[in-house]
């Protein structure tokens, strides 16, 4: 397989900001070029020169953005894992390519495999560590990271210093504890059906009492 679609997200996580998908369908040994490996591993510097590079590079490139609104609606009806399955599958049918390699997000990796090949009518392989193993996929989890971060920036731009966006990272924990107690209205940016978020604002309502 050496023309594929490598497929992989960024933010499936955070508390704050978009899920990301990146799709790169590309020659394996064009795309090694780049020097292209998990973005996880690489400094924001190195992102941004490789993300060029792959842009060049790729057959075929493109990046889902699914923002904190539409997770939210979504997740009303949804796990957070579906709707990841419905954005791939959807990306999968209407990229110009047969063979694909997604990082998995099911724990059980050919129950996946089957069930986006079946949905797809394509050739679908999920492995976990997918981003680390197949240069493509690495590619795809650049792009994404790259938009992602261009998405928080904007967010920080507007709301001030967020942080991460993840749950681990005290700024952001700050950021909603502050944001909650002044009554901002931030639920255009926050995920709202997140444990991190509710128990924040459920902590806060009990100190209120």
């Amino acid at each position: 397989m050496k023309v594929y679609g490598g497929i992989d997200e960024a933010g499936k996580g955070p508390v704050i900001g978009p899920m990301v998908i990146g799709i790169v369908v590309a020659d394996e040994d064009e795309m090694k070029k780049t020097g292209a490996r998990d973005s996880k591993t690489l400094s924001q510097a190195s992102r941004l020169r490789m993300g060029r590079l792959i842009m060049e590079r790729a057959e075929y490139w493109n990046v889902k953005v699914i923002y904190s609104e539409d997770l939210n609606k979504k997740m009303e009806e949804m796990t957070i894992n579906k709707i990841e399955e419905n954005e791939v599958s959807e990306i999968i049918k209407n990229t110009p390519c047969n063979d694909f390699v997604v990082d998995s997000f099911d724990v059980n990796e050919r129950r996946l495999s089957d069930l986006l090949s079946e949905m797809t009518a394509k050739n679908v392989i999920c492995k976990h560590k997918a981003d680390s193993l197949y240069v493509n996929v690495s590619a795809a989890s650049i792009l994404a990271k790259l938009r992602r971060e261009e998405e928080m920036d904007r967010i920080r731009m507007e709301y001030g210093d967020v942080g991460s966006g993840y749950p681990s990272d005290p700024k952001t924990i700050n950021f909603l504890k502050e944001s909650i107690k002044k009554g901002m209205d931030i639920k255009g940016i926050v995920r709202t059906h997140w444990k991190t978020y509710t128990h924040i604002v459920n902590d806060f309502r009990q100190r209120k009492l």
